[in-house]
């Protein structure tokens, strides 16, 4: 890896590889490369570094309620809360270590009773475990300077006066190294020796997940493409489970060089966070997805998190079979997915007695809050046949509308006075009068009947009673 260091592009870090060639940190490019002409140059890149310890912050909130940045390259832990309930600084120390092992990152780990102090050991390989502040100074003495990231023009002043550690720093008079060198300087001493206060941010990971992958070069291979945006479900389902929570969007942006990112939502009928779920909708709909130009970056953005709701059921006993329950979740999903959101839609009532207003289609994946009747235990599906002839010998209004409404009402021939469709109309029950509307402009006044044809069918008509009298066809019972 290499950076631009005052105008010169320099080795930031090497591999082993490159190590045994006589390759270090700080060489110039053109020498590295005078030792290994084939070596592999990588640019650093700290926006994405920035993201990765953004990552790590979050991850690192299951240990301590206490995390810390320490930019550009360190994350500080308060840990002596959480002492007991990992039994321990050294089974603590082996579960962190153990989980950025799994995620394919090495640290140095330090432990201090100062976090500037854990800071700069870090920095400086050096892996000490120190409880106590008054046994500090002699192990931070020996800490190098270049590890206390000071301005160079600092380092570089004191290496001249032969100063190049802590140790060193701190034999110097007080009073003439702060008026040297600043007062900053000297109380970044004092509170890695913790002999000041040192407080810190409160890192809190957002609440809605946000994570990118950059790849190495731009890539069109669907494979790779779906293997990056499964790493990334990887992440978003460590979050929400932290949360204990799920989402009901998801949006997948592919970035291109050459042109605008292509954008990919998928949603759920229900808040969840399972990578097996989300994966198989995204390759769904990944099928038809036409991609303008090759891909050179991911992006992964989650919803708003939902509260994950759970039920119980009975429990299956010898000689006894447990009911099957058909859900239409899944069936809804992978319809929005196949053929869009805008052609599968549900249907929501709305407080009003003009029946051509008292409905509004819905998103299928919408979460639409329902009212507390509605959620009763009344309309069971092993009921409803109970419930439908308790509402027949009622006459109950629920059985007076119809399943199919017409967009809009059919004018209807009369005889007589009479409607007639298809033959003459009889009347079997009306007439339900609603008149409603009149403080906009689309009031009515009418007088419904259900009415059956000379085929048996029922319908539903009205007599308008502001024009004329006239008879109008309106919906069709099943």
């Amino acid at each position: 890896m290499c950076e631009e260091q005052r105008g010169v592009r320099r080795i930031l870090l090497a591999n082993e590889a490159a190590a045994a060639s006589g390759i270090e940190p700080g060489q110039p490019i053109n020498a590295a490369l005078s030792l290994l002409p084939t070596l592999e140059l990588a640019e650093r890149s700290p926006d994405q570094e920035e993201r990765t310890l953004q990552r790590l912050a979050a991850w690192a909130e299951r240990f301590t309620s206490f995390v810390s940045i320490e930019a550009p390259d360190a994350l500080l832990l308060e840990v002596a809360g959480s002492l007991r309930l990992f039994a321990g600084l050294a089974a603590l120390r082996s579960d962190v270590a153990n989980g950025l092992h799994r995620q394919g990152l090495t640290a140095r780990l330090a432990v201090a009773p100062a976090p500037l102090a854990a800071a700069w050991f870090a920095r400086a390989g050096r892996e000490v475990s120190i409880g106590d502040a008054a046994r500090l100074a002699g192990p931070l003495g020996s800490v190098p300077l270049r590890c206390l990231d000071w301005p160079v023009a600092i380092v570089e002043s004191l290496h001249g006066m032969g100063v190049t550690r802590i140790g060193d720093c701190l034999r110097l008079p007080r009073q003439g190294f702060a008026r040297r060198f600043g007062a900053r300087r000297l109380d970044e001493l004092d509170r890695a020796l913790g002999k000041c206060p040192d407080p810190r941010d409160h890192y809190r990971a957002p609440e809605r997940f946000n994570d990118a992958r950059d790849l190495e070069t731009e890539q069109d291979d669907s494979e790779l493409l779906l293997q990056v945006c499964h790493e990334l479900l990887l992440g978003l389902e460590q979050f929400l489970l932290t949360r204990q929570v799920g989402v009901q969007r998801l949006r997948f942006s592919f970035f291109h060089l050459d042109a605008p990112a292509t954008h990919l939502v998928l949603g759920c009928a229900q808040g969840g966070r399972s990578v097996a779920h989300w994966f198989d909708l995204l390759c769904i709909k990944f099928d038809r997805l036409s991609l303008p130009a090759p891909v050179i970056s991911i992006q992964l953005r989650g919803g708003e998190g939902q509260g994950l709701s759970t039920g119980t059921s009975r429990l299956a006993f010898a000689g006894t079979s447990q009911p099957r329950e058909t859900a239409i979740g899944p069936l809804i999903e992978r319809l929005s997915t196949r053929i869009g959101t805008a052609a599968v839609h549900g249907v929501a009532t709305v407080a009003d007695h003009r029946p051509q207003q008292a409905w509004r289609p819905i998103g299928a994946l919408d979460d639409v809050p329902r009212c507390a009747a509605a959620a009763t235990g009344y309309w069971n599906e092993r009921e409803m046949p109970q419930l439908l002839q308790e509402l027949r010998l009622s006459n109950s209004l629920l059985l007076r509308r119809p399943l199919w409404m017409l967009e809009k009402p059919e004018l209807l021939a009369t005889r007589q006075g009479e409607p007639v469709y298809h033959g003459p109309l009889t009347l079997l029950d009306g007439p339900e009068r609603l008149e409603s509307g009149w403080w906009d402009d689309a009031g009515i006044a009418r007088d419904y009947y259900v009415a059956k044809s000379t085929k048996g069918v029922h319908l539903w008509i009205f007599k308008d009673r502001g024009r004329q009298g006239a008879w109008y066809l309106h919906g069709v019972f099943g």
